[in-house]
């Protein structure tokens, strides 16, 4: 969800309004995704690399997620939405990790979409965590390290019982993944668009989505019809 700042820039306003606009639109999209047939989003709402932004914006950002939840989290709730939180809490404040942590309790048993927000997250810190655990069971004799394959890593990693993203949606025109599910991305459809955030609309869903549709996916072998006539 990029572009936050550009868009409060263009229009001469201070950085927390174009984050606050960017909260609305994930509102909407929150709201348009189960009638498009969408089960799982996933949205990065804060790196584990946004700490090293100005303090002042940190407490705006912080704010907001607060904000986000309190005032979202009973029509989240009514809705079916189940919320589920990804990346490094420890080093939270206890009042985030309390909301989070209610959050996804009182959503579990829903259903007509799941919600991931990676928070403190950042693909290689995961990665970096998830091989420390694995190594400390080898050490104590709790894990072979032949048992070590990419299923295990998958069920070890903070996404474990959720399914790979099948599109990666960037805006603001940047093209990368900025260190989002690096290992979860491997075989994901990525689709960058020039739209700064808060003017993401249903519409740049859609046409996202249309344009996953078009494409075809053949995790590294071959096309059906090519296979078919040789």
């Amino acid at each position: 969800m990029d572009g936050n700042g550009r868009w409060a820039k263009a229009r001469g306003l201070p950085r927390v309004m174009g984050h606050r606009a960017g909260v609305e639109a994930l509102r909407q999209v929150v709201r348009d995704a189960p009638g498009l047939g969408i089960e799982w989003l996933t949205v990065y709402a804060f790196s584990s690399e946004n700490w090293a932004r100005p303090q002042g914006e940190v407490a705006d950002l912080m704010g907001l997620l607060k904000l986000f939840i309190r005032r979202d989290l009973a029509e989240l709730h009514r809705n079916g939405v189940r919320i589920r939180i990804i990346g490094e809490r420890t080093a939270l404040a206890p009042d985030i990790r309390a909301l989070l942590d209610d959050a996804e309790v009182l959503t579990a048993g829903n259903r007509s979409l799941n919600l991931v927000i990676a928070f403190n997250y950042g693909a290689r810190e995961e990665i970096a965590r998830t091989m420390r655990n694995l190594a400390s069971d080898v050490a104590v004799g709790k894990l072979a390290p032949e048992a070590i394959d990419e299923a295990l890593i998958s069920r070890s990693l903070d996404t474990a019982g959720m399914p790979d993203p099948d599109l990666v949606i960037r805006t603001s025109g940047e093209m990368r993944l900025s260190n989002f599910l690096t290992w979860q991305c491997a075989y994901s459809e990525l689709v960058f668009l020039p739209v700064l955030w808060p003017d993401f609309s249903k519409t740049h869903l859609e046409d996202a989505l249309a344009s996953f549709a078009s494409r075809e996916r053949r995790y590294g072998g071959r096309p059906a019809a090519r296979e078919a006539a040789s």
